[in-house]
């Protein structure tokens, strides 16, 4: 009875518009590539999330932030927060990332047990100011800068990079800062 219940629950995330457990935002046929040169260094800090593929833990939340730090033991600390439109704190959830490849991340949420997610870093400008993250099953999909607000160029060159990689730019949206 509970896997009946839990196929439902996963099948009624599916159909929801802010993005559905399963949804995918890329061509998985197209390759996907991750940054080459990945400096976790310079990657550490906090960015702002200034676009993004709908995913049902972010539904409705708008000025959100991720904060990457150097952590002693190789990992990276993860640290995002979700806020509502009033600037409000809605949510936030901190864990880890382990680097498992040049800029391929496995991020791991304790208080989401038994699932680890891969990021990819598919590119940073020359000075880490963007980033775009996505993911090899194409699920997820993130425009980072570290300001609220893009340059129209940054923005153009991310959306290049996430067009490239095979996603769907008509399901990217903006995420009010």
């Amino acid at each position: 009875m509970r896997a009946l219940a839990l196929i439902l629950l996963l099948a009624g995330c599916a159909t929801q518009d802010s993005g559905g457990l399963f949804s995918v935002y890329r061509d998985l046929e197209t390759p996907i590539a991750s940054k080459a040169v990945f400096e976790p260094a310079r990657y550490q800090g906090q960015w702002y999330e200034v676009a993004r593929y709908p995913v049902p833990f972010e539904a409705g939340c708008v000025g959100v932030t991720a904060e990457y730090g150097l952590r002693d033991d190789g990992l990276l600390s993860v640290l995002n927060i979700c806020r509502n439109s009033d600037g409000s704190e809605r949510s936030r959830i901190a864990g880890t990332a382990e680097i498992v490849g040049p800029g391929r991340l496995t991020v791991r949420f304790p208080s989401v047990p038994f699932v680890a997610a891969d990021y990819w870093v598919l590119w940073t400008d020359e000075s880490y100011r963007t980033a775009v993250v996505g993911s090899p099953n194409g699920r997820s999909g993130w425009v980072l800068n570290r300001d609220p607000v893009i340059p129209p160029d940054r923005l153009q060159a991310a959306r290049d990079v996430l067009e490239f990689n095979g996603y769907d730019l008509s399901r990217l949206m903006e995420v009010p800062q």
